[in-house]
Protein backbone atom coordinates (compact mmCIF):
# COMPACT_ATOMS: atom_id res chain seq x y z
CA UNK A 1 0.00 0.00 0.00
CA UNK A 2 1.27 3.42 -1.06
CA UNK A 3 0.81 6.15 1.56
CA UNK A 4 1.65 10.01 1.93
CA UNK A 5 0.59 13.41 3.61
CA UNK A 6 -0.82 16.47 2.42
CA UNK A 7 -1.72 19.92 2.97
CA UNK A 8 -5.51 19.96 4.87
CA UNK A 9 -7.80 22.54 2.50
CA UNK A 10 -6.99 25.25 5.82
CA UNK A 11 -3.05 25.08 5.35
CA UNK A 12 -2.64 25.19 8.82
CA UNK A 13 -2.15 20.97 9.31
CA UNK A 14 -1.92 17.91 7.19
CA UNK A 15 -3.65 15.00 6.59
CA UNK A 16 -2.19 11.40 5.89
CA UNK A 17 -3.75 9.60 2.70
CA UNK A 18 -3.45 6.04 1.33
CA UNK A 19 -4.04 4.50 -2.21
CA UNK A 20 -7.17 2.73 -1.84
CA UNK A 21 -9.00 0.91 -4.72
CA UNK A 22 -7.26 3.36 -7.26
CA UNK A 23 -7.91 6.79 -5.27
CA UNK A 24 -6.13 8.88 -2.15
CA UNK A 25 -8.40 8.47 0.56
CA UNK A 26 -7.70 9.87 4.18
CA UNK A 27 -6.51 7.68 6.89
CA UNK A 28 -5.65 7.98 10.49
CA UNK A 29 -2.30 9.25 10.74
CA UNK A 30 0.30 6.83 13.30
CA UNK A 31 1.31 8.26 16.45
CA UNK A 32 4.99 10.83 16.20
CA UNK A 33 7.34 11.85 18.35
CA UNK A 34 7.04 14.98 15.62
CA UNK A 35 4.03 17.26 15.94
CA UNK A 36 2.25 18.40 12.03
CA UNK A 37 3.09 21.90 13.05
CA UNK A 38 6.99 21.22 13.23
CA UNK A 39 7.25 20.24 9.71
CA UNK A 40 4.85 23.13 8.29
CA UNK A 41 7.00 25.74 10.43
CA UNK A 42 10.38 23.99 8.99
CA UNK A 43 9.30 24.23 5.30
CA UNK A 44 8.25 27.99 6.14
CA UNK A 45 11.66 29.19 7.65
CA UNK A 46 13.91 27.27 4.60
CA UNK A 47 11.24 29.39 1.73
CA UNK A 48 10.15 25.88 0.19
CA UNK A 49 6.67 26.90 -1.76
CA UNK A 50 3.86 25.88 -0.10
CA UNK A 51 2.96 23.67 -2.94
CA UNK A 52 5.49 21.08 -2.61
CA UNK A 53 4.48 17.93 -1.11
CA UNK A 54 5.53 16.56 2.41
CA UNK A 55 7.69 14.54 3.08
CA UNK A 56 5.38 11.01 3.77
CA UNK A 57 6.63 10.42 7.42
CA UNK A 58 9.66 12.72 9.59
CA UNK A 59 12.31 10.34 10.23
CA UNK A 60 13.66 10.02 14.54
CA UNK A 61 16.97 9.45 12.69
CA UNK A 62 19.00 8.74 10.08
CA UNK A 63 21.27 5.98 9.59
CA UNK A 64 22.66 5.24 6.29
CA UNK A 65 24.61 1.58 5.23
CA UNK A 66 26.89 0.98 2.64
CA UNK A 67 25.00 -2.22 1.18
CA UNK A 68 26.94 -2.44 -2.16
CA UNK A 69 30.63 -3.02 -2.71
CA UNK A 70 30.63 -2.11 -6.43
CA UNK A 71 29.41 1.42 -5.98
CA UNK A 72 32.19 1.73 -3.20
CA UNK A 73 34.64 0.66 -5.21
CA UNK A 74 33.27 2.69 -8.64
CA UNK A 75 32.83 5.91 -6.35
CA UNK A 76 36.49 5.89 -5.21
CA UNK A 77 37.35 5.66 -8.57
CA UNK A 78 35.19 7.78 -9.51
CA UNK A 79 36.56 10.60 -7.16
CA UNK A 80 40.33 9.74 -8.13
CA UNK A 81 39.16 10.82 -11.81
CA UNK A 82 38.04 14.12 -10.73
CA UNK A 83 40.17 14.79 -7.28
CA UNK A 84 43.28 12.84 -7.86
CA UNK A 85 43.59 12.78 -11.86
CA UNK A 86 47.68 11.65 -11.65
CA UNK A 87 46.60 8.63 -9.22
CA UNK A 88 44.19 7.66 -11.27
CA UNK A 89 46.02 7.35 -14.13
CA UNK A 90 48.23 5.09 -11.99
CA UNK A 91 45.43 2.82 -10.85
CA UNK A 92 43.85 2.47 -14.34
CA UNK A 93 47.49 1.18 -15.72
CA UNK A 94 47.55 -1.13 -12.27
CA UNK A 95 43.61 -2.65 -13.38
CA UNK A 96 43.96 -2.49 -16.74
CA UNK A 97 47.34 -4.71 -16.66
CA UNK A 98 45.50 -7.15 -14.11
CA UNK A 99 42.20 -6.99 -14.25
CA UNK A 100 41.31 -6.44 -10.93
CA UNK A 101 40.05 -3.53 -9.38
CA UNK A 102 43.15 -1.43 -7.52
CA UNK A 103 43.37 -2.30 -3.91
CA UNK A 104 42.91 1.26 -2.60
CA UNK A 105 39.60 1.67 -4.04
CA UNK A 106 38.21 -1.53 -2.15
CA UNK A 107 36.38 -0.72 0.88
CA UNK A 108 38.27 -1.11 4.26
CA UNK A 109 38.53 -4.17 5.60
CA UNK A 110 36.16 -3.36 8.59
CA UNK A 111 33.67 -4.02 5.79
CA UNK A 112 33.75 -7.28 5.05
CA UNK A 113 33.47 -8.47 8.90
CA UNK A 114 30.28 -6.33 9.87
CA UNK A 115 27.62 -3.51 8.29
CA UNK A 116 29.10 -0.19 8.47
CA UNK A 117 27.06 2.83 8.30
CA UNK A 118 27.32 6.46 9.39
CA UNK A 119 24.77 8.96 11.30
CA UNK A 120 23.22 11.48 9.11
CA UNK A 121 21.23 14.42 10.11
CA UNK A 122 17.35 13.67 10.29
CA UNK A 123 16.12 16.91 10.21
CA UNK A 124 17.43 18.24 7.04
CA UNK A 125 15.26 16.42 4.78
CA UNK A 126 13.92 18.14 1.66
CA UNK A 127 10.56 17.24 -0.09
CA UNK A 128 10.79 16.10 -3.63
CA UNK A 129 10.33 19.06 -5.74
CA UNK A 130 12.45 21.23 -3.73
CA UNK A 131 14.70 23.45 -5.20
CA UNK A 132 17.77 22.50 -4.13
CA UNK A 133 21.97 24.27 -4.20
CA UNK A 134 25.52 23.35 -3.62
CA UNK A 135 26.22 24.39 0.15
CA UNK A 136 28.68 27.26 0.22
CA UNK A 137 31.98 25.21 1.07
CA UNK A 138 31.84 22.97 -1.57
CA UNK A 139 31.77 23.07 -5.78
CA UNK A 140 31.10 19.38 -6.39
CA UNK A 141 27.30 18.22 -5.61
CA UNK A 142 26.77 14.96 -6.07
CA UNK A 143 23.50 13.05 -5.36
CA UNK A 144 23.15 9.61 -4.44
CA UNK A 145 20.17 7.27 -5.15
CA UNK A 146 19.21 5.16 -2.35
CA UNK A 147 16.51 3.10 -0.85
CA UNK A 148 15.03 4.03 2.16
CA UNK A 149 13.39 1.86 5.09
CA UNK A 150 12.13 2.78 8.23
CA UNK A 151 11.06 0.63 11.36
CA UNK A 152 7.30 0.03 12.67
CA UNK A 153 8.31 -1.15 15.85
CA UNK A 154 11.14 -1.10 18.42
CA UNK A 155 14.30 -3.39 18.09
CA UNK A 156 16.94 -4.40 20.59
CA UNK A 157 19.82 -7.02 20.45
CA UNK A 158 17.49 -8.67 17.20
CA UNK A 159 18.13 -11.61 15.07
CA UNK A 160 18.26 -10.82 11.37
CA UNK A 161 14.38 -12.15 11.22
CA UNK A 162 13.03 -10.10 13.80
CA UNK A 163 14.63 -6.96 12.41
CA UNK A 164 13.54 -7.31 9.17
CA UNK A 165 9.80 -8.35 10.21
CA UNK A 166 10.07 -4.53 12.32
CA UNK A 167 10.43 -2.79 8.51
CA UNK A 168 7.34 -0.91 8.11
CA UNK A 169 7.77 1.20 5.04
CA UNK A 170 10.04 2.25 1.97
CA UNK A 171 10.50 5.20 0.40
CA UNK A 172 12.81 6.68 -2.53
CA UNK A 173 15.83 8.08 -0.69
CA UNK A 174 18.91 10.53 -1.99
CA UNK A 175 21.75 11.14 -0.02
CA UNK A 176 23.31 14.79 -1.64
CA UNK A 177 27.14 15.19 -0.93
CA UNK A 178 29.66 17.47 -0.90
CA UNK A 179 32.06 14.95 -2.36
CA UNK A 180 35.14 17.91 -2.45
CA UNK A 181 35.16 17.89 0.88
CA UNK A 182 33.97 14.55 2.30
CA UNK A 183 37.33 12.67 1.57
CA UNK A 184 39.13 14.47 4.30
CA UNK A 185 36.15 14.37 6.83
CA UNK A 186 36.60 10.37 6.43
CA UNK A 187 40.38 10.07 7.08
CA UNK A 188 39.40 12.43 10.09
CA UNK A 189 38.10 8.99 11.29
CA UNK A 190 35.02 10.58 12.51
CA UNK A 191 33.46 9.87 8.91
CA UNK A 192 31.63 12.18 6.89
CA UNK A 193 30.09 15.37 8.24
CA UNK A 194 29.69 18.44 6.32
CA UNK A 195 29.91 16.69 3.38
CA UNK A 196 26.39 14.82 3.94
CA UNK A 197 24.92 16.69 6.86
CA UNK A 198 22.97 19.55 4.81
CA UNK A 199 20.72 17.73 2.80
CA UNK A 200 18.71 15.20 1.83
CA UNK A 201 15.84 14.21 0.20
CA UNK A 202 12.73 11.31 -0.34
CA UNK A 203 10.09 10.66 -2.42
CA UNK A 204 6.33 11.98 -1.67
CA UNK A 205 4.76 8.79 -1.16
CA UNK A 206 5.86 5.38 0.94
CA UNK A 207 5.51 1.96 0.12
CA UNK A 208 4.12 -0.90 2.92
CA UNK A 209 7.18 -3.11 3.57
CA UNK A 210 4.67 -6.39 2.37
CA UNK A 211 4.79 -4.89 -1.36
CA UNK A 212 8.51 -4.35 -1.37
CA UNK A 213 10.69 -7.24 0.75
CA UNK A 214 9.30 -10.30 -1.16
CA UNK A 215 11.04 -8.47 -4.51
CA UNK A 216 13.78 -6.48 -2.98
CA UNK A 217 16.28 -8.01 -5.06
CA UNK A 218 14.53 -7.14 -8.50
CA UNK A 219 14.16 -3.58 -7.42
CA UNK A 220 14.73 -1.75 -10.86
CA UNK A 221 16.00 2.33 -10.39
CA UNK A 222 17.72 4.34 -12.82
CA UNK A 223 18.65 8.10 -12.61
CA UNK A 224 17.66 10.97 -15.49
CA UNK A 225 19.43 14.32 -15.77
CA UNK A 226 17.47 17.08 -18.06
CA UNK A 227 14.88 14.00 -19.15
CA UNK A 228 17.78 11.88 -20.53
CA UNK A 229 18.54 8.65 -18.61
CA UNK A 230 22.22 8.49 -17.01
CA UNK A 231 22.19 5.25 -15.23
CA UNK A 232 20.26 2.01 -14.55
CA UNK A 233 20.76 0.16 -11.53
CA UNK A 234 19.10 -2.70 -9.39
CA UNK A 235 19.10 -3.51 -6.00
CA UNK A 236 20.22 -7.13 -5.80
CA UNK A 237 24.09 -7.78 -4.80
CA UNK A 238 23.90 -6.21 -1.24
CA UNK A 239 26.45 -7.64 0.83
CA UNK A 240 24.20 -7.88 3.63
CA UNK A 241 20.54 -8.27 4.01
CA UNK A 242 18.49 -5.56 5.82
CA UNK A 243 17.78 -7.85 8.42
CA UNK A 244 21.33 -8.79 8.91
CA UNK A 245 22.05 -4.86 9.12
CA UNK A 246 19.08 -3.81 10.89
CA UNK A 247 20.44 -6.34 13.58
CA UNK A 248 23.88 -5.55 13.95
CA UNK A 249 22.36 -2.17 14.69
CA UNK A 250 20.33 -3.52 17.45
CA UNK A 251 23.20 -5.01 19.18
CA UNK A 252 22.95 -3.78 22.85
CA UNK A 253 21.49 -0.40 21.19
CA UNK A 254 17.53 0.20 21.31
CA UNK A 255 15.58 1.11 18.17
CA UNK A 256 12.67 2.96 17.93
CA UNK A 257 10.02 3.29 15.49
CA UNK A 258 10.07 6.18 13.26
CA UNK A 259 13.68 5.74 12.95
CA UNK A 260 14.78 5.67 8.92
CA UNK A 261 17.73 3.70 7.33
CA UNK A 262 19.48 3.65 3.78
CA UNK A 263 20.67 0.77 1.90
CA UNK A 264 23.04 3.05 -0.26
CA UNK A 265 23.71 3.47 -3.44
CA UNK A 266 23.37 0.79 -5.93
CA UNK A 267 25.99 0.40 -8.71
CA UNK A 268 25.78 3.41 -11.08
CA UNK A 269 23.56 5.41 -8.58
CA UNK A 270 25.39 8.38 -8.11
CA UNK A 271 26.95 11.15 -10.46
CA UNK A 272 31.06 10.33 -9.24
CA UNK A 273 30.68 7.06 -10.59
CA UNK A 274 29.71 8.00 -14.21
CA UNK A 275 31.09 11.74 -14.29
CA UNK A 276 28.22 13.50 -14.53
CA UNK A 277 28.44 15.86 -11.89
CA UNK A 278 25.30 18.44 -10.65
CA UNK A 279 25.34 21.85 -11.94
CA UNK A 280 23.25 24.79 -11.89
CA UNK A 281 20.09 24.68 -13.76
CA UNK A 282 20.04 20.88 -14.25
CA UNK A 283 16.66 18.87 -13.33
CA UNK A 284 17.27 15.76 -11.13
CA UNK A 285 15.07 12.37 -11.78
CA UNK A 286 15.73 9.51 -9.51
CA UNK A 287 13.23 6.44 -9.84
CA UNK A 288 12.80 3.15 -8.18
CA UNK A 289 10.00 1.23 -9.82
CA UNK A 290 7.59 0.62 -7.66
CA UNK A 291 8.43 2.40 -5.04
CA UNK A 292 8.51 6.73 -5.87
CA UNK A 293 10.38 9.01 -7.05
CA UNK A 294 12.30 12.03 -6.08
CA UNK A 295 12.73 15.36 -8.57
CA UNK A 296 14.73 18.32 -7.99
CA UNK A 297 15.97 21.32 -9.89
CA UNK A 298 19.58 22.61 -9.08
CA UNK A 299 19.67 26.34 -8.56
CA UNK A 300 22.05 29.36 -7.92
CA UNK A 301 22.96 29.53 -4.03
CA UNK A 302 20.82 31.94 -2.38
CA UNK A 303 18.02 31.47 -5.18
CA UNK A 304 13.95 30.88 -3.22
CA UNK A 305 13.93 27.44 -1.31
CA UNK A 306 17.55 27.32 -0.59
CA UNK A 307 18.33 30.81 1.19
CA UNK A 308 20.46 30.24 4.48
CA UNK A 309 18.61 29.27 7.65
Amino acid sequence: MQFRRVISPDAGTFESQAQIEGEWRKIDAPPSPFAPEWELAERNRRGFSPALPLLPFQPLSFRDFMLFERHAIDAARGWARRFAPRAFRLARAFEALTGRDFPAFRPAPLYYRQPIYYMGNALSFAPSGAPVAAPSYSDALDYELELGFALARPLYNATPQEAEAAVGAFVVLNDFSARDVQRDEMRSGFGPQKAKHFLSSMSETAVTADEVLPRLSDLKAHVEINGARVAETSFSGMRYSLGEALAFVSRDEPLFAGELFGTGTPPGGSGMEIGRWLKVGDRLRLVIEGVGEIAHEIVERGRYGCRDP
